[in-house]
């Protein structure tokens, strides 16, 4: 889910959650954003869950990885990198992926690690969790795909993971669609406290910090994630072959230590590696995003979330933001697939 939204993070949900106009869809923010003169992009129609598999994987050696990943659409066309989230897998982007595809982008959705078909390449590799490991994956599986810059698209972890990327390494974003918005954070935000009715919401990070939360997760993972699905989107009625095909995902020797370690790391407790230190140096200072963005939140969004006017201020190129009605919650690519690839489209003109 949405954590550790960023720098003002306490502040966004103490003073401002759950603020979101009711009446709020198209640009906000800066003056860029006000500004742009991309014209509204053409998708096809589509019934979400239209679409049951991907096809074959495919799989890369990238960094410390052997990443398995989905590819759809003319391997010539320009790049799009769709990332997924928490407790999601590449089946978020299950109809987004044939959409973009047949209006001619190269669509790749990797599994993070500790989903899927991915694997460490050694064993004794920490499995490390931490926002600035996830981001360096992503730019390795970029080289070892021969991708100078592609347009990337997110949600939840996955959006983090295309924030820091447009953040740290703008070069290799052309641009971004980030589903929640702004969700670049640190460890000392991280530490701060929020009111009890806030600290509620985030109920599952305190619940990992503890052995018996590692345990639990471990002994019922499948019945934790479809927990989180029904609080994260308390309108979408996915059945269960649509659970089921995500949750598959989770079967992976890495799955339960990569999510402990990732929100165990948020809350400070638990180290990283000395090797992604400066990166995250840097992105505890909280850099403005320069890449054209838009930013997507759905009407029906169980998790908790900033006001959008609130981190509008952190995108300085091109941007907007939409809000997406229709009660579209926590996983907006699967429940709102034209949505999402329209506004891939859309941004990858401004």
């Amino acid at each position: 889910m949405v954590e550790e939204i960023n720098h003002d993070r306490r502040r966004f949900l103490a003073t401002a959650i759950m603020t979101i106009a009711s009446g709020e869809l198209g640009i906000i923010g800066s003056a860029a954003a006000q500004s742009s003169n991309a014209k509204p992009a053409t998708v096809p129609a589509i019934k979400p869950g239209a679409n049951k598999s991907f096809g074959p994987l495919k799989q890369i050696n990238a960094g410390v990885l052997n990443i398995g990943y989905a590819e759809a659409g003319p391997s010539g066309g320009p790049p799009v990198i769709l990332l997924h989230g928490w407790p999601y897998d590449i089946h978020s982007f299950i109809d987004v992926a044939p959409l973009l595809a047949s209006t001619g982008y190269r669509v790749i959705v990797p599994y993070v690690r500790g989903y899927g078909t991915t694997r460490f390449l050694a064993n004794d590799t920490l499995r490390n969790g931490q926002p600035s490991a996830l981001a360096v994956d992503t730019i390795a599986f970029m080289d070892a795909l021969k991708i100078e810059k592609a347009v990337l698209g997110g949600f939840d972890w996955g959006a983090r993971t295309a924030n820091i990327i447009a953040a740290l390494w703008p070069e290799r974003c052309k641009a971004m669609v980030s589903v929640s918005g702004y969700l670049i954070g640190s460890q000392e935000s991280g530490r701060m406290p929020l009111p009890p009715k806030n600290e509620l919401e985030w109920w599952y990070q305190y619940y990992f910090a503890t052995e018996r939360g590692r345990a639990g997760y471990e002994k019922y993972t499948k019945d934790f994630a479809k927990l989180i699905w029904q609080i994260a989107s308390p309108k979408w009625k996915f059945d269960n072959a649509t659970f089921e095909r995500t949750a598959a995902s989770f079967d992976n020797p890495d799955h339960v230590s990569i999510v402990i370690h990732n929100y165990r790391w948020r809350l400070g407790l638990a180290e990283g590696e000395p090797k992604y230190d400066d990166l995250e140096k840097r992105l505890a200072a909280f850099p403005v995003i320069t890449v054209p963005t838009i930013t997507l939140q759905g009407d029906a969004d169980g998790a908790p979330r900033p006001d959008p006017s609130s981190y509008a201020k952190k995108f300085s190129g091109k941007y907007s933001h939409r809000l997406i009605k229709g009660g579209i919650g926590h996983n907006l690519p699967q429940e709102a697939p034209q949505a999402f690839a329209k506004a891939v489209v859309e941004v990858d003109g401004y």
